[in-house]
């Protein structure tokens, strides 16, 4: 059985990496073609509505992934705090073991540029960052946070490590995710 994705997938992930290394404007639908390898008329039939609907496919999936991520990291028999310090030190590992090129902060093409050319986009990422805070969130009200503080909190963090992921990336160190991890305690404990 081939482990080749189908023309699809295939589709998807050539879309996201160029979306996320390139940004949104600057990827043509074209080039997703021709780096996908897939026929011309597939990413038609996938996606009869074009780059917008190819953006959100992605959009959606990139959140799954994070969400699914997160998760086994919180659902571990450790305290918040700690679930959230080993999910950063996780991506420390990532982009090192990327040379920080295999990662692009969710916000860096998402919200800031796919927000202004639609609602519709606009509205998936806010729902991306309101699922991946609802992790948090739940996990900070199962040991017995404030609703208003958990929320507070949750959001705080996603904001951290997505700024962090933003630095190392910018300055090719992970000084910034590391120091996010040390910051951590102090803002879940």
């Amino acid at each position: 059985m081939s482990n080749k994705p189908n023309a699809r997938e295939a589709i998807i992930d050539t879309a996201s990496r160029l979306f996320f290394t390139q940004g949104y404007h600057a990827t043509g639908l074209s080039q997703i073609i021709k780096d996908s390898d897939s026929p011309k008329g597939s990413l038609y039939y996938y996606f009869p509505h074009g780059k917008e609907e190819l953006a959100l496919t992605c959009i959606n999936k990139t959140s799954e992934i994070v969400v699914r991520q997160l998760k086994q990291y919180v659902e571990k028999d450790v305290a918040v705090e700690q679930a959230v310090q080993d999910f950063i030190l996780q991506m420390v590992r990532d982009a090192e073991e990327s040379d920080y090129t295999g990662m692009v902060p969710f916000s860096f093409w998402v919200a800031v540029e796919t927000s202004c050319i639609s609602e519709e986009l606009r509205k998936a990422c806010q729902a991306v960052f309101k699922d991946w805070q609802d992790v948090i969130l739940q996990r900070l009200l199962e040991e017995g946070t404030d609703a208003e503080l958990a929320a507070d909190k949750a959001s705080v963090v996603v904001s951290l490590f997505e700024g962090a992921l933003l630095q190392t990336l910018t300055c090719r160190s992970t000084g910034p995710l590391l120091a996010a991890a040390k910051m951590i305690p102090g803002l879940l404990g």
